[in-house]
């Protein structure tokens, strides 16, 4: 039977789609993968042909191309498929764990790569999650040498476009200064106001400069 003549709640797309890949099984999630079989088998039946010709799941995870070739009625851009999909599982886990903001001194760190050695200020907005990892690190505003705007509205649709929980920001001093203007202090004391406003956690504000930095009291 194709897959397309099963049921709807039985097919292997739709279940994924509503409810997860977590209940499909390892046959049905490499059918979504290989998208059709062939002359009388459906792609769960292939799938089920790959995965035997592989051994297990693990031997076809470390499955070459050509050795998928071998199984009929894998052709080239199936086997390419599914090579690619899982060197992109091997590459997701060999990246690096994503920074993590815990402290002011995190938060320097994080930041000060984008805002050291320019000649004009930057605003720069560090999205975390509950946990403190980095979901998001983005230059928000640029402005002139003495200052930049920190737009409490836009800082806060940042942070909650991004699915964080917690923010912090960081703007430089080209100046080399570390003095907090009263801008800086006004607006460290909107944005504190604003995160409790929405349920979000502020975690700081700072000035930057090419080898110092200092944490803006609210």
């Amino acid at each position: 039977m194709r897959v397309k003549d099963l049921p709807r709640r039985e097919r292997p797309r739709e279940r994924l789609m509503e409810s997860g890949a977590a209940a499909l099984a390892d046959r049905e999630l490499l059918a979504v993968l290989l998208g059709s079989g062939f002359r009388g088998h459906s792609a769960m039946d292939l799938a089920a042909q790959v995965i035997a010709h592989c051994g297990d799941l693990d031997g076809l995870a470390r499955s070459e191309p050509h050795r998928l070739l071998a199984v009929p009625g894998v052709g080239p851009a199936k086997a390419a498929r599914v090579a690619a999909a899982f060197h992109l599982v091997r590459r997701a886990e060999a990246e690096p764990e994503p920074a993590r903001v815990t402290s002011t001194a995190d938060l320097a760190l994080v930041t000060a790569p984008l805002l050291r050695g320019h000649s004009h200020e930057r605003l720069v907005v560090v999205v975390c999650d509950v946990r403190g990892a980095v979901l998001r690190r983005t230059v928000l505003t640029e402005g002139g040498a003495d200052h930049t705007t920190v737009p409490v509205r836009e800082i806060i649709t940042t942070v909650l476009t991004a699915g964080g929980a917690a923010f912090g920001i960081a703007h430089n001093h080209p100046s080399g200064s570390l003095h907090p203007s009263d801008a800086d202090l006004m607006a460290t004391s909107r944005l504190m106001e604003a995160a409790e406003t929405v349920g979000l956690r502020f975690l700081d504000h700072l000035i930057v400069t090419d080898s110092l930095w200092r944490r803006i009291e609210g």
